[in-house]
């Protein structure tokens, strides 16, 4: 029996939209659970009502604002409450397709470095064009802190600028690497129980009770990074737009 944990990553088109010159454009199974991802979302949000004893919906929807909303409180201040939408969004978004792609025989939207990068570079972009139209040269200070002595300066600011410029790299392969590896290591260790019961019988199956419990294991710690990477995500969100609100401080 063969392993093959990169296949589960394959992104297959559905059905054509059209063509551009010698490019056709398809519908695929990524553009599916993206759609499946805001469509659970939106059901989340119209189902969750405003009953004044919340149900489970309710609830999860009520925390879930609630979480987003102190976590930009504690990083950005006050002000940052003006982009909750988009962080609530990214948050969201990420955590249901993180969650959605832990389900066997479906697809993980974060595991291509191509959706993390799109996600990435539109905080990278909000953040530095609002900071700019906001407090205008002013924003730059962000790159020269305080109390650096002269004849490091230099050497600080150039350290500065590249970390600036590299947020979107390391913003977008955290998520990625961290939902790739997670899935491979699960493929290896569920293939490998199901190679032990296929080549070596009832012998097979008993043995690969440890790696089915490692399995098990693994599986709820991807849970729980699916959430974690999902709320990385927002938190550095949060502290960026943190610069281009308050630069220097």
């Amino acid at each position: 029996m063969k392993i093959d944990p990169i296949h589960q990553f394959n992104i297959e088109p559905l059905f054509t939209l059209g063509q551009i010159g010698h490019h056709t454009i398809a519908f695929t199974n990524s553009s599916l659970y993206m759609l499946v991802a805001v469509a659970i979302i939106t059901l989340l949000m119209l189902a969750s009502g405003s009953q004044l004893v919340p149900g489970r919906l309710q609830s999860v929807a009520e925390i879930s604002y609630e979480f987003v909303a102190s976590t930009i409180r504690s990083t950005a201040g006050a002000e940052g409450m003006k982009f909750f939408p988009l962080i609530f969004s990214l948050f969201m978004f990420i955590c249901v397709s993180n969650l959605v792609g832990i389900i066997p025989y479906t697809f993980t939207v974060s595991s291509h470095l191509i959706v993390t990068v799109g996600l990435a570079l539109l905080v990278f972009f909000t953040v530095l064009i609002y900071g700019v139209a906001k407090n205008g040269l002013k924003f730059f200070s962000i790159f020269v802190p305080h109390g650096v002595p002269g004849y490091i300066l230099p050497l600080v600011m150039f350290i500065e600028i590249l970390s600036f410029f590299l947020r979107p790299v390391s913003h977008s392969i955290r998520l990625f690497a961290n939902m790739l590896a997670g899935h491979i290591a699960l493929k290896v260790f569920a293939g490998f129980v199901a190679m032990l019961g296929f080549s070596l019988g009832a012998i097979g199956w008993v043995g690969g009770v440890l790696p089915l419990a490692l399995t098990v294991a693994l599986y709820a710690l991807e849970i729980l990074v699916a959430f974690l990477q999902a709320y990385v995500f927002a938190i550095l969100t949060c502290i960026y737009l943190n610069d281009a609100i308050h630069p220097g401080h």
